[in-house]
């Protein structure tokens, strides 16, 4: 912090500096007599110090939520969302993913989390007014190889599944060369832990499956989604590595909570073009 641009005496600056105390927040995690013994100040000059301080460190406005949600176009951040790249997807999550926190997605193995991951990697590069962020994406992969033919695969046929995008943005965006793979150990074995006997996850999935991280994670998440399998009489019409993982297959995507959205699920299928909701498969928790 630039201590001389506080309303201080430079006799009250310098002992500060002398101290060798860096930050504002640290001056106020003192007492009062410890920062007396600190900085030889008399107690004038050391009460002096934390107003001054304080008034520095002090919100110059203070907003409420009602606030932001009603004055969207001074908040942008506050609510942008970031398409999955469905439109019945986004219209479970009101518009998509929000960017200004955490959502956890989580469900048991082969229900779709890569195959929603790879998609949201490509969505995120488009323009904002197609759901897009016009950004790259980081995608850090604990499994031994990166499904790189089905990322190539769903990004040939982009054309058919963004539909809502013209083909000539589609083709202007260089989408591998905006996806930053990084390896790493996967420190936890399993991403799903399995419930001990007579519980069960809250919601139509009754799926006996809980995030594996501890509550200390689930209080950061924004929100939490949840997948699941359900065996189908129709078989998905799936390609290349998802071929094995999503045939005879509805899958089940479910807001456990989220301070937006209620308790609510809706049916998606995986097909050689990506992940598409089923329109007349949405309901309440």
């Amino acid at each position: 912090m630039d201590w001389d641009q506080l309303d201080l005496n430079p006799k009250v600056i310098a002992a500060v500096k002398k101290a060798r105390i860096k930050s504002a927040e640290d001056i106020l995690k003192f007492s009062g007599p410890d920062l007396q013994r600190l900085t030889k100040l008399s107690n004038v000059d050391v009460q002096h110090l934390l107003v001054a301080v304080s008034a520095a460190l002090q919100k110059p406005n203070v907003l409420t939520v009602f606030q932001m949600y009603h004055e969207k176009a001074c908040f942008v951040a506050q609510h942008r969302r970031l398409s999955l790249g469905c439109s019945v997807l986004d219209s479970l999550l009101r518009g998509g993913l929000p960017v200004t926190g955490i959502t956890e997605l989580g469900g048991e193995s082969a229900a779709g989390k890569t195959q929603i991951a790879i998609q949201l990697c490509l969505s995120v590069q488009y323009p904002c007014r197609y759901g897009g962020l016009e950004a790259g994406a980081v995608y850090i992969c604990t499994e031994d190889v990166f499904p790189n033919k089905r990322l190539q695969q769903l990004i040939g046929l982009q054309h058919k599944l963004r539909t809502d995008v013209p083909l000539e943005v589609i083709k202007q965006r260089k989408f591998g060369d905006n996806i930053f793979i990084e390896h790493a150990a996967d420190i936890v074995t399993d991403a799903v832990d399995n419930m001990s006997a007579g519980q069960s996850h809250v919601g139509i999935l009754n799926k006996k499956v809980s995030p594996a991280l501890g509550i200390t994670w689930s209080n950061q998440l924004l929100m939490r989604l949840m997948v699941a399998r359900t065996r189908s009489s129709e078989p998905d019409e799936c390609a290349g590595e998802a071929s094995q993982s999503c045939s005879g297959v509805v899958r089940t995507l479910e807001v456990v909570f989220a301070p937006h959205l209620p308790q609510s699920f809706c049916c998606y299928t995986i097909n050689v073009e990506g992940v598409k909701g089923v329109e007349d498969k949405v309901g309440m928790s």
